[in-house]
């Protein structure tokens, strides 16, 4: 912070002037907070222990939050929407045992996410705990690498959501007129424009974006039993024993169980990705105490609403060959008009999710512009006094905002030449974020388990912190091999899951970046955290 900037209180700080951990000082925030905006006398509290000054507005509270991250995530609309992997790969049997085990895993993920985001509740996230918690040698790297897979996830996230609600629009089309031609410009041209429309939202409306994902949240809600009723009715129903016994391996595996884990990719997308309110936490009244509650509960909202449609599918969706071989590229839209026999019903039910994950882009949107501005005020990416910018009359980050755009303009553009090599550019989502986890838990795991002190938190594991966060380690690292796999052992061009080449082409390009440049510019949160006043950089002892 130099000379010109006030603490959260309002005072000139001169204990944050001239920053010495790598010999760089602060990027310097524009813009000011009216003191209605400032939240309350912990988030002040917490953002001086940060080393942070107040930018953004404070208008998020519980229910807003919560209304965040489950219309972000879209648990029932995402199962809906990649359908066709899981039932290729693991079936009815599979896509049920393989939810629960999915949500119970990440129920304990997100517990100890949790946590750490009550200990910092920062919107860098991830890269700002992996640069305070983990061994003080690799601080600055591992941040710095956790920082561009959060970034990069974030924004290849966009592209996925943006990408799903096209494609089901073309679907429609072809459902309404078969002589439609699946054209991949007329998807880009889709995302294009639902994810203007998102930036339009996160602009011109984005202080009334606390009230409008309230509202959205009624939608995600009540969307999933406008659907599931019809269903309930009209369908024939399945034998139950099928249901829950046959798994299918269409991939050709050697065995159901390794088909029913590369299956996994459908459900661990519906349920990864809670963190995004996290990058929302500056955001977000009493953000120590809201903002882990709100995690825990969005958790749990989806995976209710996520299992109620899953056995409903499971028990409705007929001949799964029939639906799985579907023109529109949609099991589900067939399931809809199989059961209603009726274009206009099934036009009505798909739009319900054309709306719900154009929300989700929303969402996306002010997740991943508030990642990208939060790595750019500490120097992390090129141009970073461009992407670090916060309008001071808005209070939000618009440039990153506006970049999320090119962004995904960009990326939907390779969808034109290859489908291939854009499926494999927004896979990054789930690796990157899953790296992410990997390596913020893993530091805490750590420090527990050499017996160090946690900083102060008002939101606490208590006891089961090590054995939770132990537990969390163990559901993420096999997953996380397993997303790595294509879905059928018999693997071509078309066919390979080509994200593997995409991560590690990251993490090899970041690592060289920072060798290069990072190393030199990049200011490593750390730098800047004080806990009882004292900055964590001289080697002071975190609270107990």
């Amino acid at each position: 912070m130099d000379s010109n900037e006030t603490s959260p209180m309002g005072f000139k700080d001169p204990d944050d002037i001239n920053v010495d951990y790598a010999g760089y000082a602060e990027y310097t925030p524009k813009g000011h907070v009216a003191p209605k905006y400032m939240g309350t006398i912990a988030d002040q509290s917490d953002m001086t222990a940060m080393g942070r000054v107040q930018v953004l507005r404070r208008n998020f509270r519980f229910i807003s939050i919560l209304g965040f991250a489950c219309t972000l995530i879209c648990t029932w609309e995402v199962i809906l929407t990649l359908l066709s992997s899981v039932l290729t790969d693991g079936g009815t049997a599979g896509l049920i045992w393989g939810f629960i085990i999915v949500t119970a895993g990440f129920s304990l993920v997100f517990a100890s996410i949790s946590e750490i985001a009550s200990m910092s509740p920062t919107s860098g996230g991830q890269y700002h705990w992996v640069s305070e918690f983990a061994p003080r040698r690799y601080q600055k790297f591992l941040s710095y690498i956790t920082g561009w897979l959060t970034a990069i996830g974030w924004q290849c996230a966009i592209v996925t959501i943006a990408q799903l609600a096209g494609t089901i629009i073309q679907g429609l089309i072809v459902l309404n007129d078969p002589s439609y031609h699946f054209e991949r410009w007329h998807g880009t041209l889709l995302v294009i424009a639902i994810t203007t429309f998102s930036i339009l939202f996160n602009t011109f409306l984005a202080k009334n974006l606390p009230m409008i994902e309230a509202l959205i949240l009624i939608i995600h809600v009540v969307g999933l039993f406008a659907i599931i009723i019809p269903l309930w009715v009209l369908a024939p129903r399945n034998n139950a024993k099928a249901v829950f016994t046959q798994f299918n391996n269409g991939g050709g595996w050697n065995s159901d169980g390794t088909a029913t884990l590369v299956g996994f990719s459908t459900t661990i997308t519906s349920m990864i990705g809670y963190d995004c309110s996290v990058h929302m936490c500056e955001e977000i009244k009493d953000a120590s105490r809201t903002l882990p509650k709100a995690i825990m509960s969005a958790v749990a909202v989806n995976a209710v609403l996520g299992f109620i449609m899953i056995i409903t599918l499971c028990f409705t969706l007929g001949d799964v060959d029939d639906i799985l071989s579907s023109p529109t590229g949609f099991p589900f839209i067939q399931i809809f008009y199989n059961t209603t026999q009726s274009y206009a019903a099934t036009n009505t039910m798909t739009a319900i999710l054309v709306i719900t994950l154009t929300a989700s882009t929303i969402t996306e949107v002010a997740t991943a512009s508030r990642q990208l501005w939060s790595f750019a005020r500490d120097k992390g990416l090129p141009f970073s006094s461009f992407f670090a910018y916060v309008t001071p009359t808005w209070n939000i980050p618009l440039n990153s905002v506006l970049v999320s755009l090119i962004v995904t303009i960009l990326l939907s553009l390779i969808n034109i030449g290859s489908y291939v090599a854009l499926t494999a550019i927004v896979s990054l989502t789930i690796t990157s974020l899953m790296s992410a986890y990997i390596l913020s838990i893993g530091c805490i795991l750590v420090k527990r388990l050499r017996k160090e002190p946690l900083p102060h938190r008002r939101w606490s594991l208590g006891r089961f912190g090590m054995p939770i966060n132990i537990a969390s380690m163990a559901f993420l690292l096999p997953v996380f091999v397993f997303a790595f796999f294509p879905l059928t052992s018999s693997v071509v061009e078309q066919t390979m899951n080509w994200s593997v080449v995409m991560y590690v082409g990251l993490i090899t390009f970041a690592s060289v970046y920072y060798i290069i440049w990072g190393r030199h510019h990049f200011i490593a949160p750390v730098a800047l955290v004080k806990r009882d006043g004292v900055p964590l950089a001289s080697g002071a002892r975190f609270l107990t």
